[in-house]
């Protein structure tokens, strides 16, 4: 199928499929008591951020007629708005160092027995242990206080010979936690960010792919979300493995990288019936 050019991606053909991907959103917000005038300025605040620094001219200064043509936001709003956009980029401090020793603790070898799985550790002494674990990351933290803040949330356990355990949960924020608030927005943003470039690049240039069936069972859907889970993890794990010994010896530089996958189920509501117009008798 032909891939529609630039002039044919108008705002009308795009309403239907923002409805679908806001309205998650949207419930989101009525339930978290964010309510439409507190959506609205924040919106407003980004499209003036957006179009002054994403659609700069080369060498040109952005001009606030400029952002007002581009948005449709007033002059005087947005010369008073400019520079107020959200930050976006802001890492939690907790969640940096402990994602980067937990990526660690998966994917070294030394940290990892024969099957891949993240080794038991014994508190101190040489590596692999826990107290090498978290130097081998920072000298900033303790590895006591690391330990017992993980402890403290579920992340680890400690066995009957004292090793000390990575759990399920590690890979798992408390829901509505710091954490789990910044990787809804990063990894949201991302796949958003990505499938924004296939649609206005001149050719899809990132892999995006979804696997999906209608009119399941209950029981199927179930199993197949499981199953998937399953996949899901072991191809993680294994990019999880393969970037750590690369980013090792590579040097570093001013590019990111994300590999997600996401899973979904949920009951199909039937579509409303359409009114006959006939009156019942």
């Amino acid at each position: 199928m032909a891939r529609p050019d630039d002039s044919s991606l108008d705002a009308m053909r795009l309403h239907a499929p923002l409805a679908r991907l806001l309205r998650p959103l949207v419930r989101l917000f009525i339930r978290t008591g964010i309510t439409f005038p507190a959506l609205s300025q924040l919106l407003r605040e980004l499209y003036i951020n957006v179009a002054e620094y994403d659609f700069a001219l080369p060498d040109k200064a952005q001009t606030d007629s400029r952002v007002s043509l581009l948005t449709g936001i007033h002059r005087k709003e947005v010369s008073k708005l400019r520079g107020a956009g959200a930050p976006i980029h802001n890492t939690p401090a907790t969640l940096s160092w402990s994602s980067r020793i937990i990526a660690h603790w998966l994917a070294a070898p030394a940290y990892t027995d024969a099957l891949g799985a993240p080794r038991p550790l014994p508190r101190s002494g040489e590596a692999p242990s826990f107290e090498a674990l978290v130097a081998s990351i920072t000298k900033d933290l303790r590895p006591r206080a690391v330990l017992d803040e993980w402890l403290d949330r579920n992340l680890v356990s400690i066995d009957e010979n004292g090793f000390i355990r990575l759990e399920e949960k590690a890979f798992l924020p408390q829901a509505g936690s710091e954490q789990q608030l910044y990787y809804f927005g990063r990894n949201l943003h991302d796949h958003i960010a990505a499938s924004v470039e296939n649609i206005v690049g001149q050719a899809p240039v990132f892999f995006e792919r979804a696997v999906h069936y209608d009119d399941l069972s209950a029981p199927l859907a179930a199993r197949l979300e499981a199953r998937s889970r399953d996949l899901a993890m072991n191809v993680l794990q294994d990019a999880n493995r393969e970037a750590h010994a690369a980013y090792e010896e590579a040097p570093g530089g001013d590019w990111r990288w994300t590999f997600g996958i996401y899973i979904y189920r949920e009951k199909v509501k039937p579509e409303p019936q359409e009114d006959s117009g006939k009156d019942a008798s």
